[in-house]
């Protein structure tokens, strides 16, 4: 009897570290990977205790609930991560077009800051878009597959969006929503190209289109800092000059001159012979206005994202007339949609 307890007492042990050690591999990985999130999400929630958001009850609450959603997404994701055999992981991949219009945005930005006080007031805001993007990118990634690509990605999608759009204290929860808009067309919204699968469209310039046709749409522009945006980046000295000479390393290591050159040059000529015509500039103040040349070298993808956006609804309402032209043709009123398209 002695013997048998003795010999239970040495197997225990043995049969306990023989399993957990198993399941400590198969977790770890993925454990270790979600601290990327987890750090983000932490850095997102600590800038809400900077003065200028604690003085702001729309900006707390925006920022509490976009933090909220976060950390629910991440315990949700570590859980299922963690009953499983997952294994998730991070590769770094610094790739030059990212870094390179990172670089040329925040030039942009710190030489607009030196003449527009609000630009530097909302330096914090563009910082916490930036942790947040990381942070709802990793998860949105991990969400779907077990890799995910580290690098400067989300720097050039929030530059993007604050050079165009950015909306004001009391609706800035929309900023996130916005956001959030982006990466998840760049993730859902895809296509093989190349043989590779890829993003239709430019993260930053779908949901600028979203966005600005929706405003304009219900006339709430008022609820950003789009006029001002789009009026007063002219205000620094020799600010053209600036934006070309930025916006030249892009344009030379990645050939878009082809791209830029002919639409700078339609641009004008179509505002020098619309000046001609009416005796007005057609961009009010200018041929080029500032607002039109920093999207022709920076963001010349929001122009073709919103041409798509009016020709996918202008199909899609032509294909409904078409129907009903033909449901009338053929005198049956009562013959539904669904007979019609089959």
């Amino acid at each position: 009897m002695m013997a048998q307890l003795m010999g239970k007492a040495r197997t225990r042990p043995k049969s306990r570290s023989s399993a957990t050690p198993a399941a400590r591999d198969a977790r770890a990985p993925s454990s270790r990977a979600l601290q990327w999130p987890l750090v983000f999400v932490l850095a997102f929630a600590g800038l809400a205790a900077l003065p200028q958001i604690r003085a702001h009850t729309s900006l707390l609450v925006s920022f509490a609930g976009a933090a909220m959603a976060l950390l629910v997404w991440l315990a949700v994701l570590w859980m299922r991560a963690r009953g499983s055999s997952r294994r998730l992981s991070v590769e770094v991949s610094l790739r030059p077009q990212h870094y390179l219009q990172a670089l040329a945005h925040t030039s942009i930005f710190v030489y607009w800051a030196v003449y527009w006080l609000p630009l530097r007031d909302a330096a914090s805001l563009i910082a916490a878009q930036i942790v947040f993007a990381y942070a709802f990118d990793m998860l949105l990634a991990w969400s779907r597959r077990d890799s995910y690509t580290l690098g400067f990605g989300p720097f050039p999608i929030i530059y993007s969006l604050n050079l165009f759009l950015r909306f004001r204290d009391d609706w800035f929860y929309l900023q996130f929503v916005m956001v959030a808009v982006g990466f998840l067309a760049k993730e859902l919204i895809r296509w093989d190209k190349d043989g590779r699968r890829a993003h239709i469209f430019n993260p930053s310039s779908f949901p600028l289109a979203l966005f600005s046709l929706s405003l304009i749409a219900t006339g709430t522009t008022n609820l950003t800092w789009g006029e001002e945006i789009a009026t007063l980046l002219i205000m620094p000295p020799q600010i053209y000059l600036f934006i070309f000479m930025v916006a030249l390393p892009g344009q030379f290591l990645f050939r878009v001159t082809t791209m830029t050159l002919p639409a700078v040059l339609t641009t004008y000529l179509f505002s020098v012979a619309y000046f001609k015509l009416t005796g007005t500039y057609f961009f009010f103040d200018a041929n080029v206005p500032i607002a039109v040349t920093l999207s022709l070298y920076i963001s010349r993808a929001f122009t073709f994202s919103v041409l798509v956006m009016l020709a996918g609804l202008t199909g899609l309402v032509g294909l409904f007339d078409f129907i009903e032209i033909l449901r009338r043709g053929i005198g049956k009123e009562s013959a539904t949609y669904a007979i019609m398209s089959t």
